[in-house]
């Protein structure tokens, strides 16, 4: 939508916005569909919309510098950009927009590459990152989700609680029925305070129950701060070490502003097979309110096979049945081929990489690797040190056996040597690949480095299988 095209200004929209959006959550609290706490957060929410999205892109600012090309309006539907003039002054919340900005530190810089005719070099992972800087969410949205799966979990969570402490009390019997009871009145209305209901359920003569059950129940995070999506951002990067790195520079940069930080790129539980990793930060600028902001990470590979699943999960989302479950099911399946899609890059990385590692652990003579130190960069988040331990003493006894041997070195190279080359590249597959849902699967190209892929990938499969 062209601003300055309906006769009016970016703040004037914006602010009818915000009017309408706080009109609904008083009715949404008239209506006892939330309650006075639940508004109040919500109205700071969506008060001030249009401060707080450009707080989006001053964190983003922070985190990237500069944008590498020009900032467009994004469209959802069609998955592209609108080529259309943009100016600072015509961003505002009521729509998406995706910005080019480049990885500083990134530690797979010009690592990867393809020479053609002419001595062209064409990078095969790129610095960049694509940022999709998503509108403000729908009020209604929210409202939905707040009242719906957020309070439901809310529930469950409450009634495993009240269940846990009173059977570490009193019977199994009595616990239970609490919890149903329990159940039961949170389920009448929308209650984000449930201790004095609970109490009210047990009656007297449980003080020594009721310290334990309040201090527990205090806990239980509130439905309302469970919605940490109304400003939201979506980076994608060519590899997982690229989006780790800029997981621990936010972290590194403002601690203070970190709300949580969820890395499920190697994630088997998810029923839908989806990998990501997801920060939540506050742009909140004092102390009083906190304003969440979802930062979601994802590999482009991935992202062009998810975006395809949005109709389909949707569907899953609106229907509790075993019909959803099927949906889920199927979902999965195809996220797995995702995940071989982005794999089979990781392959091609792998033997773009194998004459470099050798030639420069060559050159090195047994010192440090200038060219090549600290890639790919060592993650906190990944595999226990015993798993690796376990991949790195397998794979050298194969190195011993000749499994893995370089035939094609200008020397002879010693077995340290080959060692050294075959554990550099594990340990690129290692923060680079994802673990398969399908434990079977192994990519088919007989090359020496996609032997090395399955080697490396099977023994993680196994650990996965514990």
């Amino acid at each position: 939508m062209n601003m300055q095209s309906q006769g009016t200004d970016t703040v004037t929209i914006t602010l009818e916005n915000d009017r309408k959006n706080i009109a609904a959550l008083e009715s949404a609290r008239l209506d006892g569909r939330i309650n006075d706490e639940a508004a109040a957060y919500l109205k700071t929410l969506y008060s001030d919309s249009l401060y707080w999205f450009r707080e989006v892109f001053y964190i983003l600012g922070k985190c990237f510098g500069a944008p590498k090309t020009a900032v467009m309006r994004y469209d959802y539907e069609q998955d592209c950009a609108i080529d259309e003039p943009i100016s600072i002054a015509d961003i505002n919340p009521l729509n998406a927009y995706i910005v080019q900005h480049r990885l500083d530190g990134d530690p797979m810089r010009n690592q990867f590459f393809t020479s053609s005719a002419g001595h062209k070099i064409d990078l095969a992972v790129s610095s960049i990152v694509t940022v999709i800087v998503g509108a403000q969410k729908t009020v209604s949205r929210s409202l939905d989700k707040i009242i719906g799966k957020y309070y439901e979990s809310y529930v469950e969570e409450v009634c495993e609680t009240v269940y846990k402490v009173i059977s570490a009390h009193e019977r199994e019997a009595s616990a239970r029925a609490v919890a149903e009871k329990t159940r039961a009145k949170l389920k009448e209305r929308y209650i984000s305070t449930p201790a004095e209901t609970v109490l009210a359920i047990i009656g007297s003569g449980h003080e020594n129950i009721a310290a334990d059950l309040v201090r527990a129940l205090d806990k239980i995070e509130k439905p309302r701060m469970r919605l940490q999506d109304v400003w939201r951002v979506k980076c994608l990067f060519d590899l997982i070490p690229q989006a780790r790195t800029f997981i621990e520079r936010i972290q590194s940069m403002m601690p203070d502003r970190i709300l949580s930080v969820r890395d499920c790129f190697y994630n088997m539980q998810n029923p839908r097979n989806y990998r990501d990793a997801k920060i939540i930060i506050n742009i909140g600028t004092d102390n009083k309110n906190i304003i969440p902001m979802e930062i979601i990470c994802q590999v482009r590979t991935f992202f062009e096979f998810e975006k395809r699943t949005h109709q389909a999960y949707e569907a899953a989302r609106k229907k509790k049945c075993a019909k959803s479950d099927s949906i889920e099911a199927k979902l999965a399946l195809f996220m797995e081929d995702g995940i071989k899609s982005y794999n089979k890059m990781i392959c091609r990385c792998l033997e773009d990489l194998f004459d470099r590692v050798g030639w420069n652990i060559l050159y090195s003579q047994g010192n440090i690797l200038p060219v090549l130190d600290g890639f790919p960069k060592e993650c906190k988040l990944y595999y226990p040190q015993k798993v690796l331990d376990n991949i790195l003493e397998k794979l050298d006894d194969s190195i011993e056996n000749e499994l893995f041997r370089i035939t094609n070195a200008p020397t002879k190279l010693s077995k340290i040597q080959e060692s050294n080359i075959f554990r550099f590249m594990a340990r690129f597959i290692l923060v680079s690949a994802m673990p398969y849902m399908q434990t079977d699967w192994a990519t088919t190209d007989g090359s020496q480095s996609a032997r090395l892929f399955n080697f490396v990938m099977r023994e993680v499969q196994r650990y996965y299988k514990k």
